[in-house]
């Protein structure tokens, strides 16, 4: 199982320094599972979080429902589909408390339903120390939240396009009923990976996006292949030709 962290607030310190105030100390958090997933018979499902910190943190959870454009951008619009209870939490120094995050609504039969569940730390008022001002600094974390009925699949369509001479992009089209994430495209000819994506790129149901290819040369036109990593780690394989 994995655990999120937040990441190190050095460059936000950095920049609160340089507009002449303090940074207040703010507690470090983490959420487990990171990905949450359920199925339609599931009413409620546990979510731990732990203060990995030295100091109280408050802890607040608010439930969006996650779209994306055609063109792949993210749209989230807070929901009460689902609910997080408590919604406030309140964690003593290294503690940790299981919470239970629970579907308020039917589940859909034939399609997958996302969401985004965003926990953030409540910021507390800090007092002045003498000609300094500190500022609370709120951080939150984002977890994708998906309930899947079992018919519910991914189905990934690409190409391989070429914008302009410079610019090499896997344009791909999830045409299913159940998110597709891209933890890495390679585009192969003759066994030689030509140019390739590396990272994690959500595609949910009906969206399409283009995603740059990173080259170290020039690529010559012809036809080739694109081979894609899911984050299950199965594959799959498109046969394309670059203009």
């Amino acid at each position: 199982m994995t655990t999120s962290k937040l990441p190190p607030r050095s460059l936000v310190a950095a920049s609160l320094l340089l507009l002449g105030m303090t940074p207040a100390l703010a507690g470090v958090f983490s959420v487990t599972p990171v990905r949450i997933f359920m199925k339609p018979r599931d009413r409620a499902v546990a979510v731990t979080l732990v203060n990995e910190g030295d100091t109280e943190v408050a802890l607040q959870a608010d439930i969006n429902r996650w779209t994306q454009k055609p063109d792949g951008t993210d749209e989230l619009v807070l929901t009460e589909d689902m609910i997080l209870s408590p919604p406030i939490i309140k964690l003593a120094p290294r503690a940790r408390q299981v919470v239970r995050l629970a579907l308020l609504k039917p589940a859909n039969a034939s399609r997958q339903l996302t969401y985004r569940m965003v926990v953030r730390e409540v910021p507390e008022a800090v007092a002045p120390k003498g000609n300094t001002m500190e500022v609370p600094i709120a951080l939150a974390l984002s977890m994708p939240v998906f309930i899947t009925p079992p018919t519910a699949a991914r189905d990934l369509s690409c190409e391989a396009v070429r914008p302009d001479t410079q610019t090499l992009q896997a344009v791909c089209r999830n045409g299913g009923s159940a998110y597709a994430q891209i933890r890495e495209i390679q585009l192969r000819r003759g066994g030689q990976v030509l140019a390739r994506f590396e990272g994690g790129n959500y595609l949910l149901p009906g969206v399409r996006k283009a995603i740059g290819l990173k080259a170290t040369e020039p690529v010559p036109a012809g036809p080739a292949e694109l081979g894609v990593v899911f984050d299950d780690f199965k594959t799959q394989a498109f046969q394309v030709t670059l203009p």
